[in-house]
């Protein structure tokens, strides 16, 4: 979730060093060193090849988040590390060697945002101290899905505590648990939340891939804040059973990489129905485990793309770069129709009061999950804690706790009337309206403004974002790089129906070939 004075608009208005990754071996394996930057394709080749093993990458990934995100430019991205991931290495290693792949995710290096349940030796927090011994019962389903597919997972990545829906104002990026994640590009500035953490291990080479969880802008704003693509997908296409809750409306996880099509390989993984996650029987006939033939560097041609100005003239910065993009996008086969207003504010109201709701919920269902030896057993209880820890209220207070603890049942009239009237302003009078009274492909717009400089007394300052519209639809987006001001990374974000990610994917991919914005972080240290 992105900070309210982002999306109750008219409520609140809330790596590594140049070279080589050096990897520190066990005594009997000879040291071995891996480019920066490195792609999903490359490591499975080197697999193949021999130039090196799982657990020499593991190792590598493992030494870099000890010296660059502990130590050194103390990035702060990562809340814990996995005490099995060389173990898990060595078995994929050993199948390997058996002539046996679980397929392109065999090996690959992946960090989880700490609201995703880890059934092994380390506990799922959400950044919050009243969770640090919080053992879940099984693997959510995304981690089960990534170690079938043979994914490493690393560890757990740091997050804005609760994902950033606590408190009335907060610094994105920050968690009591795990403190302040900083900026790659300039550590004085902030990486967005609330997958903030991911964001910034993906930007920084310490991982080749994490998993975000986005309400609204937690995946995209990560993404255009740290220079990295980001793919929220369609709520109901990734399973959220065992992730720490929100909203049953809006919450979905998504993969955050370096590249589109690592991103694409990821989230084709992911899919699938989940009988304990409703949303997941709308994706059946209309989710792919294979997303990568629509990787085409031709999927501008014929096109026909919504230009959402609503955001135009409010930074002339991002106004000058995002018109450099929408250039690009015509001359590469696209016909750029210019929109306006495809959210009304006034379901910006109603999206706040919904995650209230179902905030209260789905906490308490989350936290019967547990068991009985589930720390907190409610939101009344979790309250209480929290507001008698001086770490958990020192800088932020727990404000939307207490206002979503005062909400009636989802099983209200109120609930239900405000439910249907959100979606069909946000879907049929919203995005569906607009794309198809312009027979439009996909929308485009900035995904925001370049990263503020972080401040824990005052709070956020986002500036502008384009996230709300596909977040309160439940409909997919894509945010990737689109250049850069003041040398601080901003993204392009496409985005359009219900299950149209191959769509989605296709544009993004194209224009990434043909603009390769993405550079790496050098870790500014600021003014």
């Amino acid at each position: 979730m992105k900070a309210r004075n982002l999306f109750f608009v008219s409520i609140l208005t809330g790596l590594l060093l140049p070279g080589m990754i050096a990897c520190n071996k066990p005594a009997e394996q000879k040291s071995k060193s891996v480019p920066e930057e490195i792609t999903i394709s490359e490591l499975q080749n080197g697999y193949k090849t021999g130039k090196f093993t799982i657990v020499e990458i593991t190792q590598a990934y493992l030494d870099r988040i000890e010296e660059i995100d502990k130590n050194g430019p103390a990035l702060n991205s990562v809340i814990q590390v996995n005490p099995d991931a060389l173990e898990i290495a060595a078995l994929l290693d050993r199948e390997l060697k058996q002539g046996k792949s679980r397929g392109p995710m065999h090996g690959i290096p992946v960090l989880l945002k700490d609201n995703i349940d880890t059934h092994d030796k380390m506990p799922t927090t959400a950044g919050s101290l009243m969770l640090k011994n919080s053992f879940p019962l099984k693997d959510s389903w995304v981690a089960a899905r990534l170690r079938k597919a043979g994914a490493v997972i690393l560890g757990k990545t740091n997050l804005s505590e609760w994902a950033n829906f606590h408190s009335t104002y907060s610094s994105s990026g920050w968690s009591a648990l795990g403190g302040q994640t900083k900026n790659p590009y300039d550590l004085s500035r902030n990486p967005c939340g609330s997958s903030s953490g991911s964001g910034v291990a993906v930007s920084a080479n310490l991982t080749v891939l994490a998993i975000g969880t986005e309400t609204d802008g937690s995946i995209v704003c990560p993404a255009n804040n740290n220079g990295i693509v980001g793919i929220k997908p369609t709520v109901g296409l990734i399973s959220r059973s065992g992730i720490i809750p929100i909203s049953f409306t809006q919450d979905t996880p998504g993969p955050m990489a370096r590249t589109v099509t690592d991103a694409a390989i990821c989230l084709g993984v992911m899919t699938g129905i989940d009988s304990t996650d409703s949303k997941t029987l709308q994706s059946e006939g209309k989710s792919l485990s294979d997303y990568t033939p629509y990787l085409k560097t031709n999927g501008l041609k014929g096109k026909r793309i919504g230009f959402d100005t609503t955001l135009t003239g409010r930074n002339h910065h991002i106004d000058k770069v995002m018109q450099q993009a929408v250039d690009f996008l015509k001359k590469n086969g696209a016909e750029i129709v210019e929109i306006k207003n495809v959210l009304n504010p006034e379901v910006e109201k109603m999206e706040f009061e919904l995650l209230l709701y179902e905030f209260k919920d789905g906490l308490n269902n989350y936290f019967a999950s547990l068991g009985a030896n589930a720390p907190v057993k409610n939101m009344e209880e979790l309250i209480r804690l929290q507001t008698a820890d001086s770490t958990e209220m020192e800088w932020f207070d727990h404000q939307l706790f207490e206002m979503a603890q005062a909400k009636g049942s989802v099983d209200s009239d109120a609930y239900k009337k405000l439910l249907t009237d959100m979606l069909k302003g946000a879907r049929e009078n919203g995005i569906d309206k607009i794309m198809n009274e312009n027979r439009l492909d996909a929308i485009v717009a900035p995904t925001g403004s370049p990263a503020w400089k972080t401040d824990l007394v005052n709070g956020d300052n986002f500036g502008i974002s384009s996230s709300s519209s596909a977040a309160i639809a439940g409909y997919p987006a894509i945010s990737l790089p689109m250049g850069f001001v003041a040398g601080l990374p901003v993204n392009i974000t496409f985005y359009g129906k219900a299950w149209s990610e191959p769509t989605l994917i296709s544009m993004a991919y194209t224009f990434e070939q043909g603009t390769k914005h993405r550079k790496q972080p050098t870790f500014k240290t600021g003014e």
